[in-house]
């Protein structure tokens, strides 16, 4: 100790006697390998290539879709109609410590920025599709305080209330299509439309986006204010929707960034998961062209990586709704067992269920099917451009048809325009008035197969396709999943705002409450 005080005594002088002491002394002190800055426009990238479309032990095993056959315990979730808190986290983890996180500090950085105009209102347009996301699978939200734990140190955020963000999604939605700027800065790092090869170019296909999330929202209102949502969906409709394919907004992978959403059937226990009998043979009975690209036969559902798939339509057999593996030999016409697993199709993992098969998260197919049932309502009556309900019905299908030549393995055209016209004339797929809304929203059902989170929204908002509930237990009091139930880190990290939230949507936090849209049958 005395020696180290001698030392510190000396200090001075040693510093007279060396005039260079402080000299680059920020320099020496310096991590050369530390960040000073952060590029925001990367942050923007990694949040879209992060955002998710759905989970396939999620929403589309509750529209019927897909199902997990196995009860492991743990495997137990909406396939067995039960609150496992393995998939009710997912959807919140996957947003609010990822993209959620990077979108605000995006916002931060882009502030008072003029020039990152266009990076800062294509931020606040992703971010809402997100939170739009959340709110359709959980009600009340975290919102205006989100993702603030790093800017503000607000670790425990209280949650909005769902009718309240949805007005806010619009409002912030529609003031940052008009902010965007055609003279301004092109986000070259944009996966969406960051190649459209000029600032207008992306800008247009930006507020094309943007205008068909308003359509989304509009046609959110349906089953509870139709004067809301007819104005909605005027003011999108006029302002510009999506015009073509090249609208989509789909993000696209690489065998270093893969599809996120297809790793656990692919990796994890492949013979665990199965396409479900309702999709499945809803795609057969009407000859569809898409269900090769969708669904296949393994000769050993546990080597789907190594085996290439039987994609005859005749072969293809969905795994019944209701059942798992112990008690799916009662069911009638049980197919038994293949191999390591069970003797039903799975998803095609050479083309929608490939690790390099794109996500799409707006599609213009999907938009022109919301337009359809918008005409059909007759609220494009009398607007300028609109068409009738049976032709955007037919766009749409058609358009989503054509998606499947942006998969893996796939030709070009995917579905030729003859075989695309011969399946709209049969009987049960041709538009008629008279099943028309029947028709819309099962073709969005088949539209969305890799969009989940936009088919379970859509199925609880149009109540198409008709299906029969699961009927497993009587969990769901011989209903169906209305929304995801909150993580159970939430009751324990965030109690007050939990508790807070849970009595604002009625009560219970369970899979029967009801979000504020989903107010009807």
């Amino acid at each position: 100790m005395k020696k180290l005080n001698r030392l510190i005594a000396l200090l001075p002088a040693i510093c007279l006697l060396n005039t260079g002491c402080d000299k680059d002394f920020g320099k020496i002190n310096t991590n050369p390998y530390g960040l000073t800055s952060t590029n925001p426009a990367l942050l923007f990238t990694n949040a879209q290539r992060l955002t998710s479309p759905g989970s396939w032990e999620g929403d589309q095993t509750i529209v019927q879709q897909f199902v997990n056959a196995y009860n492991t315990g743990a495997t137990s979730g909406f396939n067995l109609n039960d609150d496992n808190n393995t998939f009710n986290i997912t959807r919140w983890n996957d947003n609010y410590p990822g993209p959620i996180k990077m979108l605000e500090q995006v916002t931060a950085l882009t502030k008072g920025d003029a020039a990152r105009t266009n990076l800062a209102n294509m931020t606040i347009i992703w971010k809402n599709y997100i939170y739009m996301t959340l709110v359709d699978t959980y009600g009340d939200v975290p919102y205006t305080k989100a993702g603030r734990a790093y800017l503000e140190a607000n670790f425990y955020p209280e949650y909005d209330k769902d009718e309240v963000i949805y007005e806010g999604l619009y409002t912030n939605i529609k003031a940052a299509i008009a902010a965007l700027n055609p003279a301004g800065e092109l986000v070259g790092e944009d996966l969406l439309y960051g190649k459209a090869g000029s600032t207008a170019a992306q800008v247009d296909k930006w507020k094309r986006l943007g205008n068909s999330l308003l359509l989304r929202i509009g046609m959110r209102y349906s089953k509870i204010d139709q004067n809301k949502a007819k104005s909605i969906v005027q003011e999108a409709f006029n302002a510009g929707v999506m015009q073509s394919n090249s609208d989509n907004a789909l993000v696209t992978y690489t065998s270093v960034y893969v599809n996120g959403i297809n790793t656990n059937p692919r990796t994890l226990n492949p013979y665990f998961y199965y396409m479900a009998e309702p999709f499945i043979n809803r795609l057969k009975a009407t000859h569809d062209p898409r269900l090769k690209y969708i669904s296949g036969k393994y000769s050993d559902p546990n080597q789907v990586l190594t085996l290439t798939p039987d994609t005859t339509t005749a072969n293809q057999f969905g795994f019944p709704v209701g059942y798992d593996h112990l008690t799916v030999p009662n069911y009638p016409g049980y197919r038994g067992t293949l191999g390591t697993g069970q003797n039903y199709s799975q998803l095609n993992f050479s083309v929608l269920g490939s690790a390099t098969a794109p996500n799409f998260f707006v599609s213009y197919a999907q938009t022109q099917l919301l337009l359809a049932e918008a005409a059909f309502r007759g609220w494009l009556t009398g607007l300028n451009g609109a068409l009738t309900a049976r032709q955007y019905y037919e766009a749409g299908v058609k358009a989503n048809m054509n998606d499947y030549e942006r998969y893996p393995n796939t030709p070009v055209p995917a579905v030729p325009a003859t075989m695309q016209d011969n399946y709209l004339a049969q009987t049960g797929v041709a538009y008629t008035d008279a099943n028309a809304l029947e028709l819309i929203n099962t073709q969005y059902w088949i539209a969305s197969i890799s969009n989940g989170a936009e088919g379970f929204a859509n199925f609880r908002r149009s109540g198409y396709p008709t299906l029969s509930p699961n009927r497993y237990n009587n969990n769901l009091q011989g209903g169906f999943v209305r929304r995801y139930p909150y993580p159970n880190d939430e009751s324990a990290k965030n109690p007050t705002n939990y508790l807070n939230a849970v009595t604002s949507m009625g009560g219970k936090d369970d899979l029967l409450t009801r979000i504020f849209w989903d107010q009807n049958p």
